[in-house]
């Protein structure tokens, strides 16, 4: 599952438990409905500030629509500049 699918989920049923309409959320996040629809699709990934209008909106934690979420950092990768051994341009 991807991010946006995973968030997409939990807006989607978050939402619902609201008994809310797409219509309604977007009126009180003051987004439109197409973005809603979008995210609940999994088409689209929110900016930060629509994450809170969302969260806010539906009265949950920012958590509660990222539950699920996660990053592992993946080990750092170091570069290193190679050097001719001619002396002369690389």
């Amino acid at each position: 599952m991807t991010v946006a699918e995973c968030f997409a989920a939990n807006l989607l049923r978050i939402r619902k438990e609201a008994d809310l309409s797409q219509e309604q959320l977007s009126t009180m996040a003051s987004i439109h409905r197409t973005e809603v629809s979008m995210l609940e699709r999994g088409i689209r990934i929110p900016r930060i500030d629509t994450l809170v209008k969302l969260a806010c909106s539906l009265e949950v934690s920012a958590g509660a629509l990222l539950a699920g979420i996660d990053w592992k950092p993946g080990a750092p990768v170091l570069g290193r500049f190679k050097v001719s051994d001619e002396g002369g341009s690389l």
